[in-house]
């Protein structure tokens, strides 16, 4: 199943690029209502390029009822967004989301573009589930899911105007 989420953000692109690189900021963004961050590793390079891992849990709540079976009452998602080095105007990576213990993967690109009020940031993937039957069912859930986390995302950024912590 594809999925694509526009996130649309106060902030410059080079800004927002300099406040991933902070562990804090991330973790900040990572926390959104009902989440928690289980681990984190942030490794910004001299080059520019940058490697963001998380691993949070959250609630089966976004989930219908059905699927919830198959996963139990808390996800355990490890999220890896993998940032090139930036060229003129154009920030560009890859984004792999799992859920620990589930069949279920989401691959794809994360760009940054910006924009007069700030910039936005484009999810564009694939959500997979290997399961027989249920497949459809889990992969929708799961990009619902996604969705979800990441408009909580943005909602929690451009709440804050500026983006401080």
């Amino acid at each position: 199943m594809r999925l694509s989420v526009e996130q649309s953000l106060p902030v410059r692109p080079d800004e927002l690029m300099t406040l991933m690189s902070d562990e804090e900021f991330v973790v900040f963004r990572a926390s959104v209502e009902s989440t928690t961050v289980e681990g984190r590793v942030v490794d910004p390079a001299a080059d520019g390029s940058l490697r963001i891992t998380l691993r949070r849990t959250m609630p089966t709540t976004q989930i219908p009822v059905q699927v919830r079976a198959f996963v139990g009452s808390r996800l355990e998602v490890r999220h890896v967004e993998v940032w090139e080095p930036p060229k003129p105007g154009r920030w560009f990576g890859t984004v792999a989301v799992e859920i620990t213990g589930t069949p279920v993967r989401m691959s794809g690109t994360v760009s940054l573009a910006e924009t007069p009020e700030g910039c936005t940031v484009t999810y564009e993937g694939t959500v997979t589930a290997s399961l027989p039957v249920f497949g459809a069912a889990v992969e929708e859930a799961a990009a619902a899911t996604l969705r979800w986390v990441l408009d909580a995302e943005e909602e929690r950024d451009a709440g804050t105007r500026t983006l401080d912590r």
